[in-house]
C-alpha cells in the first residue's frame, strides 16, 4: 500500500471519529444532521467513479495481502479469483476500499460488514433453530460511511449480472432495485422503536412465501429446495461427510490441498499441534458467555485438519475442529478461522478491539440478525511464533446462500430487494437511522447515483481482473486453478 495515501487515509479517519453511537438529539435534530451531509457530499457525487492517478496495481494490493497468508494456498485464491470478473471482485474487498478511499465521503458512519456483496448474505439457524436470512460474512467488519457497504453490494449485483448475460435494462433495474430498497427500508427503521428495530429479523419461510408474488413457482421450487438443504446441513452432516473412523475413533479424512489432517500439515509434530489445539480451545472458550461454557464443556477434542475457506479469505489459517459429546451421534464441529486487520482500516481507522477476532464478533453480533452461539475469539504466538488471533463459530449451521450461476433476471431483482433490505436493517442497528434517511431523502437521487456507480465500477472490476490474468499468464504470480 502507498504508505502516504494509507496515512492520509487513516489521518481523515481520526479526524471523523470511529463512533457509531446515536447522539441524544431530538428526531428532528437527527434528520436535519442527515440533511446537512447532503452539503458535504451531495447524493448525485456518489455516481462517480475515475481511478485516482496514483491509484496501486491491483496485484500489488492482492500480494501486500498475500505476505501474511499462508504460501501454499496463495495460488489456490489466485486461481479461485480467475473463474469469473465476479469470483474477482469477491476477492477484491481490499482494492475496493481502497478506491473508495479516495472518493467523497459521508461523515454517516455505521459498523460496515466491509465485504457485502451478495454471496455474503444468506440463510441460516439462528439460536430457536428458525432459519433467518442475513449478512453471514463478517472477516472485514468495521465502523466506516454507510455508502461504502452500499456500494459493494450494488457494485455486486452489476457485476453479478454481467456474469449472468444479463441486458443493459435488466442489470440497471436490478441495480436500482437494491439500491432504492435499501432506501425506503431505512426509512422505516428510522420510525421504530429502538427495541422493535433490534428484534426485526428476516424469516426464511416468510421471505419465501412473499417470493411466490415476485417469481415463478420452478423458481419458487428451486429457492425451497436450496432452503431444504440448509436446513440439514449441520455437524452431523458434516460428521457423516468429512469423518472416517480409525480405529474405533473419528478422524477427518484429508483431500488434500482443501482439507489437511492435522497430521499431514505437521507430519512431524501432529501430538504437539494437537495439545496446542487443546490451549487454544480453552482460550476460546473464556469468551463465551457462562452458559455457552458450560454447553462447550461437555464436548471433548477429538480431532482437526486446516480447510481452504471462500475466494477472498483463501490463505488466511482456517481450521476445523472436531469434539464429540455424549457419543458419536453428537458431534460438534468448530471452525477457528484466522482474523487479520480489516481492508478497512488503513482508510477509516484502526480497530477499537486488540485483537482481530474479537473485533469480528463484535461486528457481527452487533448487525446480524441473530448469531451463532458458538461464537467466539482467541489468540495465540505458539505457531510460528507469530502471534494471530482467530475467531471461532461452527462450521455448518443450517447455512446456505443464493446460487448465483443460476439466478434469472426476475430473481435476482427479488434477491437485490432482499439484501438491500437487510443491509439497511443492520446498518439501522448500528448507526443512527434516522439521520441516515435524513440524507437519503424520499426521492430516487442516490439510488440512481449508485446504480451508475456500480456499473462504472463494473469495468474497473473488469479491468482489475485482466491485470491479475496477465501476470499470471506472465509468470509474475502462480494461480491453481480448479480447486
Amino acid at each position: 500500500m502507498n504508505q502516504t495515501i494509507k496515512t492520509s487515509r487513516a489521518a481523515q479517519a481520526s479526524r471523523e471519529g470511529a463512533a457509531t453511537q446515536v447522539e441524544h438529539l431530538t428526531v428532528e435534530e437527527r434528520i436535519e444532521r442527515g440533511k446537512a451531509a447532503r452539503g458535504e457530499v451531495p447524493r448525485s457525487a456518489h455516481a462517480a467513479w475515475e481511478p485516482r492517478k496514483d491509484r496501486p496495481s491491483p496485484v500489488e494490493l492482492l500480494e501486500e495481502q498475500a505476505r501474511t497468508r499462508v504460501p501454499e494456498l496463495v495460488p489456490i485464491r489466485y486461481g479461485r479469483m480467475l473463474v469469473s470478473p465476479f469470483t474477482f471482485y469477491r476477492g477484491a474487498a481490499y482494492l475496493m476500499a481502497s478506491d473508495l478511499s479516495g472518493l467523497p465521503r459521508t461523515t454517516l458512519r455505521t459498523q460496515l460488514c466491509g465485504d457485502a456483496h451478495l454471496s455474503n448474505f444468506g440463510a441460516f439457524a439462528a439460536p430457536d433453530r428458525r432459519l433467518v436470512f442475513s449478512i453471514n460474512d463478517f472477516d472485514e467488519t468495521l465502523p466506516g460511511p454507510f455508502e461504502w457497504d452500499v456500494k459493494r453490494l450494488v457494485t455486486s449485483f452489476e457485476v453479478a449480472g454481467r456474469d449472468r448475460g444479463f441486458d443493459d435494462r435488466e442489470r440497471a433495474r436490478i441495480n436500482e432495485t437494491a439500491s432504492r430498497t435499501y432506501r425506503e427500508a431505512m426509512a422505516g427503521f428510522a420510525g421504530e422503536s429502538n427495541l422493535h428495530l433490534w428484534y426485526t429479523r428476516i424469516d426464511l419461510e416468510e421471505m419465501l412465501a412473499q417470493a411466490s408474488s415476485a417469481v415463478t413457482a420452478k423458481q419458487l421450487k428451486r429457492a425451497e429446495k436450496t432452503a431444504g438443504k440448509a436446513r440439514t446441513k449441520d455437524s452431523l452432516k458434516a460428521f457423516s461427510k468429512l469423518t472416517e473412523l480409525v480405529d474405533g475413533e473419528p478422524r477427518i479424512v484429508s483431500d488434500p490441498p482443501t482439507i489437511m489432517a492435522v497430521e499431514d500439515v505437521f507430519p512431524d509434530g501432529a501430538e504437539m499441534f494437537e495439545e496446542l489445539l487443546r490451549v487454544i480451545l480453552r482460550s476460546y472458550r473464556r469468551s463465551l458467555p457462562g452458559d455457552r461454557r458450560h454447553l462447550l464443556e461437555r464436548y471433548r477434542y477429538v480431532h482437526a485438519a486446516r480447510k481452504v475457506v471462500g475466494v477472498g479469505s483463501v490463505g488466511t489459517r482456517a481450521w476445523i475442529m472436531l469434539l464429540l459429546g455424549r457419543d458419536a451421534d453428537d458431534p460438534l464441529f468448530l471452525q477457528f478461522k484466522e482474523a487479520e486487520a480489516s481492508v478497512l482500516e488503513p482508510f477509516v481507522g484502526d480497530s477499537a478491539f486488540g485483537n482481530h477476532g474479537q473485533r469480528v464478533v463484535e461486528g457481527q453480533r452487533l448487525t446480524q440478525a441473530a448469531s451463532d452461539i458458538m461464537l467466539g475469539w482467541t489468540r495465540t504466538d505458539a505457531v510460528e511464533g507469530v502471534k494471530r488471533d482467530f475467531y471461532v463459530r461452527q462450521l455448518w449451521d443450517a447455512k446456505g446462500s443464493a446460487l448465483v450461476d443460476v439466478l434469472e433476471p426476475k430473481v435476482m431483482d427479488y434477491y437485490a430487494k432482499i439484501c438491500g433490505a437487510e443491509l439497511a436493517r443492520a446498518h439501522a442497528r448500528a448507526g443512527d437511522a434516522i439521520a441516515i434517511a435524513g440524507y437519503l431523502g424520499k426521492t430516487r437521487a442516490f439510488d440512481r447515483a449508485v446504480a451508475l456507480f456500480a456499473d462504472s465500477y463494473a469495468d474497473q472490476n473488469e479491468r482489475d481482473y485482466e491485470t491479475l490474468k496477465v501476470a499470471v499468464d506472465n509468470g509474475e504470480i502462480k494461480a491453481e486453478t480448479g480447486v
